[in-house]
């Protein structure tokens, strides 16, 4: 990791999630014999949220309508900004990242700067993103109603805003590593 620091670069986690416009219900406290009310909004409404920590905490967050090549390409973009010289770790979403020629073309022509390393398939574990969407989503949808989907957007994104998470991504990245 020191070799990094010295070459200018930082090692980045990235990934992305759908927030759904419903409560999700873990578990309530209800009087014996009595059944709980759930207001649901039967939405299939969603906001896709981007996001990426760095080894040293840094993180950006954005939120999406899609999730597609051409989104993940522009949030690409925001986090070639922000973190000039990283190897980014991600996962290997086929058709958005993995395999997309837009995508492939801008790590192609910037592969001395952002580095792409594709985790394994099926490893959540070794994404420090799953635990912020955990987080996030218990914070976000459990037990929580919305009454209009403009005021979810709006609830995420001061939540993404304001919120810090502070991980270790090494935690993430060495599980299981003896």
């Amino acid at each position: 990791m020191d070799n990094l620091q010295q070459e200018g670069f930082t090692v980045v986690s990235t990934d992305e999630s759908f927030f759904f416009l419903d409560s999700l219900v873990r578990r309530v406290w209800i009087k014996k014999d009595e059944r709980p009310i759930v207001k649901v909004t039967g939405s299939h409404q969603q906001s896709v949220l981007f996001g990426s920590i760095s080894l040293e905490g840094k993180q950006l967050f954005r939120q999406y309508d899609w999730f597609n090549a051409n989104t993940f390409l522009d949030y690409l973009k925001h986090i070639h900004r922000k973190f000039p010289k990283c190897y980014l770790f991600l996962d290997k979403a086929k058709q958005q990242h993995y395999k997309s020629k837009i995508v492939l073309e801008y790590f192609d022509k910037h592969k001395k700067d952002l580095i792409p390393v594709y985790l394994p398939t099926a490893s959540p574990e070794f994404m420090v993103l799953e635990e912020v969407w955990h987080i996030s989503k218990n914070d976000l949808l459990v037990l929580q109603y919305y009454s209009s989907f403009t005021d979810f957007i709006d609830k995420i994104s001061s939540y993404f805003r304001t919120k810090r998470f502070r991980l270790n991504m090494k935690n993430y990245l060495l599980e299981g590593v003896s």
